[in-house]
Formats: C-alpha cells, sequence, structure tokens
C-alpha cells in the first residue's frame, strides 16, 4: 500500500476527498467570474465545475510514489519571537509562519492569512515549529481565512489566539467562529468586501472546494482575498488551482504590492491540477497579476501529497529559468524570516 499514508494526508485536509476530471480546453469567458456560484446548498466554480470520482482517488492511493522521500527534507528555520509585532513597523514586512500563514505587520496593523500555530493539519504532523510563538500576535490583529480544509483552519488556533481579533471569512463559515466565541466575524461572497479601519478587505474567487467534519462537500465556500491599506495592495491566493482568475484580479486591483501564491501539495498532477498549482503555474499566475512581489507558500511545513516538501522551490526557480522569468522578484522565506517589502 505505497499511497497509504498520503491517501490518509489528503483525507486529513477534508474527510473523504473527491477526485476531479481534467478541465475541459474551453476558451476563458472572465463573465463566470461573476456568474451565480450556488446551487442546491453547495458552492461551485462556475468555470470549471468538479467532476467527482471516487474511483480517481482509489487509483492514486494505490499507486506508487515516483519521488524518493526516504530523505529528510531540508527546512529552513529562522528564530524569531515575535517581539517586533508590539512596534509600529516603518513601512511593513511579511513574516513566514508557516505552510499558509504569514503575519503581516503594515505601519502599526498585523494580518493574519490562514492562521495554522497547531501541531497537526488533522493527521499530518507539523514538520517545523511555527515561525513564531501564537502569543506574540496582538490583541488587535486580524485575519482573513480562505476555506475550511484542516491545514487552513486550524480549530486550536482560533482558540487560542486573542478573543478580540477581528475575522473575514467566506461564506458559510460565520457560524463555525461564533460557535467557537469568536463573534468578530465578517462572512463575505465573492466580490464582496469590507472596511476594517484603513483596511478594503475583499473577497475573491478561487478554484477550490470545500469539507471538514460537520460541513459538507462544497457547503462553505472558498476564495483568495485583496487587503488594501491605501498606501500597499496584498493578494492571498489561499488555495487554488491556475484560472483566469488571475489575470483579471491584476486588472481590476492593480499595481499589487504582494502575492502570496501556493506552489506545494500538486504531484499527482493529473489528480490535484485542478485544485492546487504547481510551481510554473504559480508563476504564471504571479505574471498575471502584475505583483511586485512574490512569496511562495503552501509547501514545508505538512506532508499532503507525493512531492518532497523541499522540493517545490526548487522547481519555481526552474520553471522561471526556463521561462527567462526574473526570479529576484521571489522572495523564497525561511519559516519565521521577516522580509521587508521594498
Amino acid at each position: 500500500m505505497g499511497r497509504l499514508l498520503p491517501a490518509l494526508a489528503l483525507s486529513a485536509l477534508a474527510c473523504s476527498p473527491p477526485a476531479f476530471a481534467e478541465p475541459a480546453d474551453t476558451p476563458w469567458d472572465p463573465g463566470l467570474l461573476h456568474a451565480p456560484h450556488r446551487r442546491d446548498g453547495r458552492f461551485f466554480n462556475p468555470w470549471a465545475p468538479f467532476e467527482r470520482r471516487f474511483w480517481g482517488a482509489l487509483r492514486w492511493y494505490l499507486s506508487r510514489n515516483p519521488y524518493d522521500k526516504s530523505s529528510a527534507p531540508q527546512l529552513r528555520v529562522v528564530p524569531n519571537d515575535g517581539s517586533g509585532f508590539a512596534t509600529v513597523e516603518r513601512s511593513a514586512s511579511v513574516t513566514w509562519v508557516g505552510h499558509a500563514t504569514f503575519a503581516v505587520h503594515d505601519d502599526a496593523d498585523v494580518f493574519l492569512t490562514d492562521p495554522h500555530f497547531g501541531s497537526r493539519a488533522l493527521i499530518p504532523k507539523r514538520q517545523v515549529p511555527p515561525g513564531v510563538p501564537i502569543e506574540s500576535i496582538p490583541d488587535d490583529a486580524f485575519a482573513v481565512i480562505s476555506h475550511n480544509h484542516y491545514d487552513h483552519l486550524d480549530e486550536w488556533s482560533v482558540e487560542h489566539l486573542p478573543e478580540s481579533m477581528a475575522w473575514f471569512v467566506p461564506m458559510g463559515l460565520g457560524d463555525w467562529f461564533r460557535e467557537h466565541g469568536r463573534e468578530r466575524v465578517a462572512e463575505l461572497d465573492w466580490w464582496e468586501s469590507r472596511r476594517h479601519g484603513r483596511w478594503t478587505v475583499t473577497c475573491l474567487p478561487s478554484q477550490h472546494w470545500s469539507r471538514r467534519l460537520g460541513q459538507g462537500t462544497d457547503e462553505v465556500l472558498w476564495c483568495s482575498w485583496l487587503l488594501d491599506s491605501g498606501e500597499r495592495r496584498y493578494y492571498f491566493a489561499g488555495d487554488t488551482g491556475y484560472f483566469g482568475g488571475f489575470a483579471e484580479f491584476g486588472r481590476r486591483f492593480g499595481p499589487i504590492d504582494v502575492a502570496m501564491l501556493p506552489i506545494g501539495a500538486y504531484e499527482p498532477r493529473w489528480f490535484m491540477r485542478n485544485q492546487h498549482m504547481d510551481p510554473a503555474e504559480a508563476w504564471r499566475a504571479f505574471q498575471d497579476l502584475g505583483a511586485r512581489w512574490m512569496l511562495p507558500m503552501h509547501w514545508g511545513t505538512f506532508d499532503l501529497t507525493d512531492e518532497p516538501l523541499d522540493l517545490p522551490p526548487k522547481e519555481l526557480l526552474r520553471a522561471v529559468a526556463e521561462a527567462r522569468g526574473d526570479a529576484s522578484r521571489i522572495r523564497i522565506l525561511a519559516v519565521g524570516e521577516e522580509w521587508h517589502v521594498e
């Protein structure tokens, strides 16, 4: 059973995962980004509805992993006690906490993306400690959540972050937060925005799906986020396959200063391509967005799929070189590393 552990890892993401059919090669229609995306109580991607096939998942589970994962991955960690969050940042900085969690410190404000400080994503163990201690997050911080999979929405983290924090979540997740004693929660649909102090927080489409214990398949929306301080704009992709929406976001919201894009959990491609970008697709998404800086994420923390944990950034740099792109626009952070936005 060469696929046993990855099967458990993926089930940890979503509790009995679906498989997806190959996408149809049809011209991209930007209008589908604004099309209805809920039917019979379930959300869907209007431009690429997923076809769920049990046999596809079984094929992956029983297949042999072509990658050699016998050696321990080389993962960089920088000590960081998070004390800087208590001060006013002269401009802006971004610290990678791990996986899809960044702590953005912009002027006097701190916000988190998909905050996960826990030891597991239901079943998969955390391979490196969080980049900063959860106790360092200030009381007036706020957070965005992209969807309800266990590597992005961590119950332990929500319960141990400051009760005073504000949360911005996609449709269908508000009740979950209130049930966990978090009343400062705003539930948004795609293209909706809310003000939070000087910030405009906008919920945008992504190409993914949702499921969690107690929440059925696609009963909760998935999304990406655009956070605009009035001085700087940050795009957080959450979890997504590549799709034409990135170019539309670049046109609507540019210039974008920092794009946080997933590059990991992408193998095997025949199974993962609709739901997770590979590094080459992440670079293409970055170009579509027209952002100044790319911060790769969604790698190096939880072992979820076939590829080794430390492979995605190497593959990203290889793909950029093959495309003759400018790799100087990429900041591959160590866990705990603080990068000052230039």
